[in-house]
Parts: C-alpha cells; structure tokens; sequence
C-alpha cells in the first residue's frame, strides 16, 4: 500500500472572512476607479472646450514632478512590505510602512504647495481659462484626500505588524494597503498626463 507524502507547509487556507475582505476592498477600488475616470473625463471636455482660450496655456508647477517620484517611492516601499510579510519580518514591515506614510505626508506637503503656487499665479489672474487651473487644482486636492486616508491606513497597518498581527497565512491588509497605493500611483499619473495634454505643461 502506497504511503502518501503529507507536506510540512501545508497550504493556508482562505478564511471566509478574508475572502469576504477581499471582495469588498475590490468593490472599493473599483468604485474608486470609477469616480476618478469619471472626474479626469469631465475635466478633459472642460479643457477641450476652453481649447481657444489662451490664458488655458498655465504651466504646471515643477514641483508636481517632484511630488511623482514620492508617489512612485510609496508604491516601491508597500510592495517590498507585502513580500516582508510573508517572510514574518513584522519589524521590517512595519519600518516600511511607516516609511511609506512619512514620505505620503511629504508628498501631500509637496502637492499643497503646487496648488497654492496654481491659485495665486497668473492663470487665476483673468480669463475663462482659471476654470481649467481650478479644476486642476480640485481634481489634485481630491487625489490628496485620498492620499490622506492611506497614510492612517498605512500608520493602522504598520503598528498592527509590529504587534505581531500578521504572518505568512493572515496578511491581507498588507496586501490591500499595497493594492491602495498601486491604484493611488495609477490615478494620479492618469491625472497628470492629463493635465501636462490640457495646460502649458512644466
């Protein structure tokens, strides 16, 4: 009679509710989604139909480059927590996550700035075309509430890592919070190609 191997490591199995979890941080993405390409959508027929005016012509602030490269940072610093994790390194992940919230508030720090810089410019100055920089200026403050909103996530997630509440099996809010600044990161590139087409560019 033939033994059967039984492995060490067998496979974790999927609770119902982290399967649960995981359909609603899905619906909640895509609800996101949904709203941030219906805005980016609206504000492209806005700014095509100031096409003509030449004050539309407003530069971006240099600073929303800047800004990108945080956002790019973040992305890299989630993703390497959510391989930490499955390792069981809770304080490297932790330390990640928290680092990743620090730059976050050094990114919205940034985006402020280059908002303030847009409505005290020229393009407010006069003009039809101050709907454009304001909504350029909406669209980028909605990113950052949203942004705001990781970083509590991101400071939740990272202390309940160093408590020990995660391990290779039960990580997924590792994995959401990942997921979060992934779609944060594709937004806001989305954003600001749309913005550099409508306006002077940098």
């Amino acid at each position: 009679m033939p033994l059967t191997k039984i492995s060490a490591n067998p496979p974790a199995e999927i609770l119902p509710s982290d399967q649960r979890q995981r359909l609603g941080g899905l619906l909640f993405l895509l609800s996101l989604l949904v709203f941030f390409l219906s805005s980016i959508l609206l504000y492209g027929i806005y700014a095509y139909w100031r096409r003509d005016d030449p004050q539309r012509m407003t530069a971006l602030p240099a600073s929303f480059m800047v800004s990108t490269v945080c956002l790019l940072a973040i992305s890299g610093l989630v993703h390497f927590a959510t391989r930490s994790i499955r390792r069981e390194r809770r304080t490297l992940t932790g330390s990640l996550l928290g680092a990743s919230a620090l730059l976050a508030l050094i990114f919205m720090a940034i985006q402020f700035v280059a908002m303030i810089e847009m409505l005290t410019g020229r393009g407010m100055d006069h003009g039809t075309a101050k709907g454009v920089v304001g909504m350029v200026v909406v669209l980028a403050f909605l990113h950052a509430l949203h942004v705001l909103g990781g970083v509590f996530a991101l400071g939740l997630v990272g202390i309940r890592s160093i408590q020990g509440r995660y391990d290779h099996e039960r990580h997924w809010p590792v994995d959401f919070a990942a997921q979060y600044w992934h779609f944060l990161d594709l937004i806001w590139l989305c954003m600001l190609g749309t913005f550099w087409m409508t306006t002077g560019g940098f």
